[in-house]
């Protein structure tokens, strides 16, 4: 079973790594795969890698089969449907999942897309989980940022099975519809449960954290909390985990058993073991439907099903066995489980205790066991967390041998059973989960001491492929059973994870790239020593901004913990936004910006012509504004030139045909670049005639927003780039852009992440 599911787990691995998809007429090749693998023993694991391939391939075609037709993108559509999350509160929106069943247009019925992510801003009325709405809607297809180190939002939506993204239109066509369908009761049930649970924990500082753990609900959850359970290692305490729904089918199954065993004939007619699985397979199902059966939580029910399935039919397995069968079962549910760093991390530290922990217990106290657990946990997951997250809290052991009883044993029983009585008698279940919130609030103090032990935050770029795998030998060297000889080998075994690094460029030699940030720009150029940073991108609120989403990520992803130069262009959100994050969270040193008073974070300097600096063989040249310039807005943009002995790159802002003639009359000759970030975005009041001519480009970059509603680049621009003999590129199309300077020799062509980096989900 264990070489089976490996080979069926390598096989969706693979299909997940496809830029396209294939013809789903490879799947008919699963039919003969059995047959084949029971008549050939040796085929029999190359047929389950190749039933992993092909089982994933059906999956793919059927959650792709819908969406929404490029043509409709844009466009007001009505449609009718049910609202299947529980919608989130924004600053002046509500989030939630609505499920299409019924849409058309201009008289004719179309196509559903399925299930799509909506914004609802100034809803006169909240819709809520269950209900069935009448909507007019205008809808994109699935897009996000592609930048390296970046979160794959495309990806996050395929795996969520959410075809379309878009906002709901002001229409007096919107409206409820009265309809009572049993299907969507548990939705309404969980709606009415967070509304309750919101009264009761109102003013109470962890109320979102218990609300998270009664019906897996997180949007409460401050970001400063979510820091401390990361810093911590904690945050899987937050969910509807595995370790919570274990605990409360393990609670059911042994209470049931003792008080079956006791209940006088009954265990003559069903043996209380079998009773009690049955239980304990309730329970979690129970807790899984209370959470709305998310993904994380679906793998968890299959896990504790296997293992109560084996009860049920009187079948002993070893603990492996029941692991890698749990396992098949999982990825033959949902393939795309792969997708998630729960799947790797849940899987990985159950077989990280089985194999480490074997024969360990009932040999030591109960306290030193429980240490030993979690430290050989957070060594075992040390790899994938690096690559996963690039950090590893090496402070966690101490943090959940306290905080996982805690909660598990003391929080949740409150918090479930307060729940359960909300349902009920609300008057009896509030006390409870105000209870519940008590007793985080005393183990509260303690994460936030051990989350401010800055050195034993352990962040580092995520190590390369072959690392990573010699990393995981090094840690299974080093789990193992006591009497292995060469345990200590394994520590050498992960010095290629913590030693090796991402490529820098050599001597004389210019890295720079263009962000994808969506509407605005960020850039980061890098020379063999230096790194500087050309604008921060936008912020999107409170909770996101392009400094903490992309420029952080990226940076970390190179192993870059420094930025020797901050430049701030001018003070739009599209190009400020996302400075507020970078304040403390990384070092900064000079920074140069045309309005210094928009960014109070560090001491800024005004950027003004002349100005000019040189890193390892590469030169940094303010162009524009010059000194006493009476220029405000747009044309007030710092522009920067970044050259050596290969070529230039010109970063302009947002200057448009004012500041373009003042550069012109001020020294043409510097203008000249063979890599030009079109200012402005593109738009028609820049790039006019005269500069385009003077600069040259041979490759043009548009930081330009998808189906942003300007229009830029505007196709007059595009147009006279193209006239002009120059290649035209944009981020929202292609992603991160980035092009080498050699030291020597031609300009290296922009290179997309969006090319390089491709899966068959992604748009085109």
């Amino acid at each position: 079973m264990g070489q089976g599911s490996t080979s069926f787990l390598l096989g969706v691995l693979a299909f997940q790594q496809l830029p396209g998809l294939p013809a789903l007429a490879w799947a008919l090749a699963l039919l003969p795969l059995a047959p084949l693998a029971l008549r050939f023993r040796p085929l029999r694991l190359p047929a389950a890698c190749a039933a992993g391939f092909l089982w994933s391939l059906l999956c793919a075609h059927h959650i792709l089969a819908s969406g929404l037709p490029p043509d409709l993108e844009g466009r007001d559509v009505e449609a009718e449907g049910r609202v299947v999350s529980i919608p989130e509160r924004l600053d002046r929106a509500v989030r939630f999942q609505f499920l299409i069943e019924q849409m058309h247009a201009d008289g004719r019925a179309l196509p559903s897309p399925g299930r799509v992510r909506l914004n609802w801003y100034d809803a006169a009325r909240e819709p809520r989980a269950g209900e069935r709405w009448r909507l007019r809607l205008r809808m994109k297809r699935p897009h996000g940022f592609h930048n390296p180190g970046g979160f794959d939002f495309e990806g996050w939506l395929y795996q969520n099975r959410i075809r379309a993204t878009g906002y709901v239109r002001p229409a007096e066509t919107n409206r409820h519809l009265e309809a009572l369908d049993p299907e969507f009761s548990l939705q309404r049930l969980r709606q009415t449960l967070f509304e309750r649970m919101g009264r009761a924990l109102e003013g109470r500082d962890l109320g979102g954290v218990v609300v998270a753990l009664a019906i897996g609900e997180q949007q409460d959850i401050g970001r400063a909390q979510w820091e401390i359970f990361r810093r911590t290692g904690t945050t899987h305490l937050v969910a509807i985990s595995g370790l919570h729904v274990g605990m409360i089918s393990g609670l059911i199954f042994f209470v049931v058993r003792r008080l079956w065993a006791r209940l006088g004939v009954l265990p003559l007619y069903w043996p209380a073991q079998q009773a009690a699985a049955l239980a304990a397979l309730a329970a979690a199902l129970g807790y899984a439907a209370l959470a709305g059966f998310p993904i994380p939580t679906q793998r968890t029910v299959i896990m504790i099903g296997v293992v109560m399935f084996a009860v049920l039919l009187r079948r002993h397995r070893t603990p492996g066995f029941t692991l890698m069968t749990a396992l098949l079962c999982v990825l033959l549910y949902d393939p795309l489980a792969v997708m998630n760093s729960g799947f790797w991390l849940s899987f990985g530290a159950v077989a990280a205790i089985l194999f480490g922990m074997n024969r360990r217990a009932g040999r030591e106290a109960w306290w030193l066991s429980a240490g030993r657990l979690h430290v050989l946990v957070t060594v075992a997951l040390a790899p994938l967390l690096l690559v996963l997250f690039q950090q590893v809290s090496l402070v966690s052991p101490l943090a959940n041998l306290v905080a996982v009883p805690w909660v598990t044993l003391g929080v949740v029983p409150l918090v479930l059973a307060g729940c359960a009585l909300q349902a009920v008698a609300p008057a009896l279940g509030d006390p409870l989960l105000r209870l519940a919130e008590v007793l985080l609030s005393w183990l509260w103090p303690l994460l936030e001491y051990l989350a401010s032990w800055e050195a034993l935050q352990w962040t580092q770029h995520a190590p390369p492929l072959w690392a990573t795998l010699a990393a995981v030998a090094g840690v299974i060297l080093l789990i193992a059973p006591r009497g292995l000889p060469g345990r200590w080998l394994g520590l050498v075994w992960l010095l290629p994870a913590l030693l090796v690094v991402p490529p820098r460029p050599p001597a004389g030699e210019l890295w720079f790239t263009l962000l994808d940030v969506g509407q605005g720009l960020a850039a980061v150029a890098r020379t063999r020593s230096h790194v500087l940073v050309y604008d921060t991108g936008p912020g999107f609120g409170p909770d996101f901004d392009a400094g903490r989403a992309v420029l952080l990520p990226f940076l970390r992803a190179y192993g870059l913990d420094r930025i020797d130069t901050l430049i701030i262009g001018h003070g739009d959100n599209d190009h400020i936004g996302g400075a507020a994050a970078l304040s403390g969270a990384i070092g900064v040193g000079r920074v140069l910006s045309s309005v210094p008073e928009r960014v109070p974070w560090w001491p800024a300097e005004h950027c003004r012509r002349g100005q000019s600096w040189e890193w390892d063989g590469v030169r940094f040249e303010i162009l524009h504004p010059a000194h006493g310039e009476a220029l405000r807005g747009n044309d007030a943009s710092c522009v920067l030139r970044i050259g050596n002995g290969s070529g230039a790159i010109l970063l302009t802002g947002d200057i448009e045909a004012r500041a373009e003639a003042r550069l012109l009359d001020a020294d043409p000759q510097a203008l000249a670049a063979d890599v030009l970030v079109a200012p402005h975005h593109g738009s028609k009041t820049s790039s006019s005639a005269p500069f385009v001519a003077r600069v040259g480009a041979r490759y043009v970059l548009f930081p330009v927003g998808y189906r942003n509603r300007w229009g830029f680049p505007h196709p007059a621009v595009e147009e006279r780039y193209r006239g002009a003999g120059a290649r035209l590129y944009r981020v929202a199309e292609r992603g991160a852009l980035t092009v080498r300077l050699p030291a020597a020799g031609a300009v290296v062509p922009p290179v997309a992440y969006r090319d390089e980096f491709l899966r068959y989900w992604h748009d085109r």
